[in-house]
């Protein structure tokens, strides 16, 4: 057993004094909360991020860091692999501590029993090291679990996963390193030209990936890899994380997109190019806004729609105080009803403005533009203001993994695709059949679209809030 192994990477891959390293981790998690803003998700169960050279990728993993900053975990398990191949199986490096400019870190071997050992120098990556400094300065005092994972079948790997489950308690955190697609002819991977459009395919090829990493079924997300040909290295960590997601909590867990971006963007030169994600798996939980929030967001879109009602004025008005919760972008969709009559009903899937400034301007689109009802704005009498904050969306495979009155859907099918909440069933007492044959006609599709084999299903949960009519609104 190696006592003390000084990474490699330290004056290659990033500098190797100290106070350089940690400038240019400043750097990057400044530059991580001017792109994503300052709220974060609470309590990630997983988490999946970058392992490039931290001045391509590190403001991308920083969205991850930040996360652990501000959960403060006591174990983080890093879920790696070999770039140069050669391992069978799943191991834990044999060495006691890793050496960085910014210190050694204590590597804890005993966290996940019945995994080999095996020496350092057989699976020393950068997939695991290049995590080390982040680890350093977001949580320096969190103990350290590297899995680095071979080549697996289903069953080992699901093995493994039951293992890691078991082993979870609070204050534990999975890290899946992985980049996504690498794009170039170095890379061997030129399924579209490096012309004027490849930022936007390299975009729709990376969300299809971490689209069905969100439904947590590994299978799924392995087959997309296949059927695409994508190059996403990491997906043996990717595909472990999954299992072991699903067993911690399965379908009341959501995946978010943190943050992503490709080197192209950043060097200006897409004729080769690494793309980095960052994702966090949460319990349903950590999507609820308090009840602060939740009154600052009815007071916007009220103070919204009395004023265009009693002036004309089509100004949006922001939501005042609140929390950071609410500089967050959700997929956001406001009501107006007046008694049991829909008034109009208009969102976003996935939020285009902070919640903040949403909610007021979805209540005077619903006001004035939701084509199937004339203008809101001229009904007379109160109307009451139904506020429904949306999780991240699940991909599923089959409509028996749908909860109705739980899970609001959306189906994509071909050039068409539409969304009904989950609240919907409820008001039209629909069976679980009659949800998807009237979401199938909302997507201008035949009723039982649904049931193609091609159709894509995904669920969500809403959090839903309202506030009747305020008097005097006429």
């Amino acid at each position: 057993m190696q006592t003390v192994h000084t990474s490699p990477f330290s004056g290659a891959w990033y500098p190797n004094q100290p106070a350089a390293l940690a400038s240019l981790l400043d750097e990057a998690f400044e530059r991580s909360r001017q792109r994503t803003g300052p709220f974060l998700f609470p309590n990630g169960l997983g988490y999946v991020t970058p392992h490039a050279g931290p001045q391509y990728s590190g403001t991308v993993a920083a969205a991850v860091y930040r996360s652990l900053e501000q959960q403060k975990p006591e174990r983080i398990v890093v879920l790696a692999f070999p770039h140069h191949g050669g391992l069978r199986g799943m191991a834990i490096p044999d060495v006691e501590t890793i050496s960085t400019p910014l210190g050694e870190v204590p590597i804890d071997r005993e966290f996940a029993p019945g995994f080999a050992r095996v020496a350092e120098d057989q699976v020393c990556d950068h997939s695991f090291e290049i995590q080390l400094p982040f680890l350093q300065r977001a949580v320096p005092n969190g103990r350290v679990t590297p899995v680095y994972v071979g080549r697996t079948g289903a069953q080992e790997r699901r093995a493994a996963a039951e293992r890691l489950a078991a082993a979870w308690r609070p204050g534990v955190v999975f890290l899946a390193s992985s980049d996504f697609t690498h794009y170039g002819r170095g890379f061997g991977y030129t399924p579209f030209p490096a012309d004027s459009a490849v930022a936007f395919h390299l975009r729709e090829l990376d969300f299809e990936c971490a689209e069905t990493a969100g439904s947590l079924d590994s299978s799924l997300f392995l087959e997309t890899l296949e059927q695409r040909g994508a190059t996403v290295c990491g997906s043996g960590p990717i595909s472990l994380l999954l299992d072991v997601m699903n067993l911690l909590g399965g379908d009341e867990i959501y995946q978010a997109t943190l943050d992503y971006q490709t080197s192209g963007e950043l060097t200006g030169d897409y004729r080769q190019s690494v793309s980095y994600a960052a994702l966090g798996y949460f319990r349903r939980a950590a999507f609820d806004l308090d009840a602060p929030d939740r009154e600052a967001l009815l007071d916007s879109a009220g103070e919204t729609l009395r004023r265009l009602r009693q002036t004309g004025a089509r100004e949006a008005m922001p939501a005042r105080g609140g929390s950071p919760a609410l500089q967050a972008r959700r997929g956001c969709f406001v009501s107006l009803h007046q008694g049991e009559e829909l008034l109009g009903c208009l969102g976003n899937c996935q939020g285009r403005k902070p919640l903040a400034e949403e909610a007021a301007d979805l209540a005077l689109a619903a006001a004035l533009e939701d084509p199937r009802f004339r203008p809101a704005a001229a009904v007379p009498g109160p109307i009451d203001i139904e506020i429904s904050v949306l999780t991240p969306f699940r991909r599923i495979r089959r409509v028996e993994q749908f909860r109705l009155g739980v899970h609001g859907a959306y189906l994509k099918l071909g050039g068409h695709a539409g969304l009904l909440l989950p609240q919907v069933a409820l008001n039209h007492e629909w069976t679980t059949e009659s949800f998807w044959q009237a979401l199938s006609r909302k997507s201008m599709l035949g009723p039982r679209a649904w049931r193609d084999p091609k159709a894509r299903l995904s669920v969500f949960e809403a959090q839903v809030f309202s506030r009747p009519g305020l008097p005097g609104q006429s």
